[in-house]
């Protein structure tokens, strides 16, 4: 039988970590989409992992990033702080409320002009843009996590980056434990990390922050 999955970062230094990127960064409209977030129970990446997508964005002098899966824009804020005046983020979500919730947001904290949704399947909106890109984030529904993958890989310049949230799903794709609540999700989280793993072009490490951020490096 396999183990129960079990929290893999002490709840202290997950509390830690939050503390210190907040007092890097204050934002009322930030605030503002975390409460929400509390409240409606909606999932979003956290402040440290924010933190940490901007700064990958912004070691590799980012310029355009198109994300998979968009919600109401949380992770879209980290990125168009990035890329900077000029810079571009694509948003894709299947809800247009949150595109416009997103929109919102994001304008009200001087961002809206470097963000742009496409309201729809994450994958169709991917491929009616055109060129490569400096960055790629995936955080769709898990099982949709290879394809993201395997679309994605082929969009992104070499220097550039594949992000992905929830890579470790709460320890599951350590253990292989299915999620009863969520059947296929584990197995299809494991093949995408396979997968990223096993392509030579990339370098890749999954970082243990939070639910664990898959981070490739294209390389060639």
């Amino acid at each position: 039988m396999l183990a129960r999955a079990m929290p893999y970062m002490d709840p202290a230094v997950d509390s830690y970590l939050l503390e210190l990127a907040a007092l890097q960064h204050s934002d009322s409209v930030l605030e503002e989409m975390e409460a929400r977030a509390r409240e409606h129970s909606f999932p979003i990446v956290g402040r440290a992992v924010g933190r940490l997508l901007e700064l990958q964005a912004r070691s590799i002098g980012a310029r355009r990033v198109i994300e998979l899966g968009s919600g109401y824009g949380y992770s879209a804020y980290w990125f168009a702080r990035a890329v900077g005046e000029g810079g571009e983020v694509i948003c894709t979500d299947g809800n247009a409320d949150n595109a416009l919730d997103g929109t919102g947001y994001l304008g009200r904290a001087g961002l809206g002009e470097r963000v742009r949704y496409r309201v729809g399947d994450a994958l169709a909106g991917l491929a009616m843009e055109e060129g490569l890109f400096d960055v790629v984030y995936c955080d769709v529904d898990k099982d949709g996590y290879p394809d993201c993958w395997r679309a994605g890989r082929e969009r992104i310049r070499r220097g550039g980056l594949y992000l992905c949230d929830n890579a470790l799903w709460s320890g599951r794709a350590a253990t292989g434990e299915p999620d009863e609540r969520r059947p296929g999700y584990t197995e299809a989280i494991r093949e995408h990390n396979r997968l990223v793993a096993e392509d030579a072009r990339f370098a890749s490490m999954i970082a243990p922050v939070r639910d664990g951020v898959m981070i490739a490096l294209r390389i060639a």
